[in-house]
């Protein structure tokens, strides 16, 4: 399996044939070396509703015939858009044909914001998203603040890389997350969701050294981990 960070909050997973985009920022996003017009996927996991995380889905599903997988309130907006959707919650686990979805708690938002008409459309819960695949679990912990049922996650799952947003004022800063690090009990973590505008810049490899058992590492643009 081949794990790869591509800035922001966008992961990909490549893994039993199949191409796996978690929150699919591309478009408005300077810091991300994939182009929305050419990239390839089967499957796109979103977190929650915001743009910066909804991104490029609608253009990208639509291109790959891609199946968008997302909590029930945002599938349901997304299939108005015409996309493939599977509506899940927060609790709730699925198997698909390329592995196992389970959604967890984040304490955030999640709303569609149209600028047209100055409108702010409610998307439902913000979530983590667990994916299991071949016996490999990858935790995209979404957007979220710190919450003690971290731990509870840590112990029910046995967590191989986990993305963990340190950028702070919309998320965990990283003393909070490094303490997220150690709660979720994951073998390898990686930063995100920092650097990319100068609201949540952060030293994302120096939140990397900081954790216990060297854990942690910061990933380049485009650069993966396999696992």
């Amino acid at each position: 399996m081949n794990v790869s960070f591509h800035g922001h909050a966008v992961v990909k997973v490549e893994a039993n044939g199949k191409t796996i985009l978690f929150d699919p920022f591309i478009n408005g996003n300077e810091g991300t070396d994939l182009d929305a017009s050419s990239v390839q996927a089967d499957v796109i996991l979103l977190t929650h509703g915001h743009g910066d995380h909804v991104g490029d889905t609608v253009e990208i599903a639509k291109r790959n015939d891609a199946l968008v997988v997302a909590t029930a309130e945002l599938a349901t907006y997304l299939s108005f858009k015409g996309v493939n959707v599977h509506p899940m919650h927060i609790g709730g686990a699925h198997e698909f044909d390329f592995g196992t979805v389970k959604f967890t708690q984040a304490f955030h938002g999640s709303s569609f914001t149209e600028e047209e008409n100055q409108s702010i459309v409610y998307t439902g819960m913000p979530g983590g998203i667990l994916l299991t695949i071949d016996g490999k679990t990858v935790y995209h912990m979404g957007d979220t603040g710190l919450f003690s049922d971290m731990k509870l996650i840590g112990e029910r799952n046995d967590i191989d890389l986990a993305f963990v947003p340190i950028g702070d004022n919309f998320t965990m800063g990283p003393e909070d997350a490094t303490i997220a690090a150690q709660w979720i009990q994951a073998k390898q973590v990686v930063p995100v969701h920092y650097n990319t505008w100068p609201l949540i810049a952060q030293d994302g490899n120096a939140f990397a050294k900081g954790l216990p058992d060297g854990i942690g590492k910061a990933l380049a643009i485009g650069e993966s981990i396999e696992l």
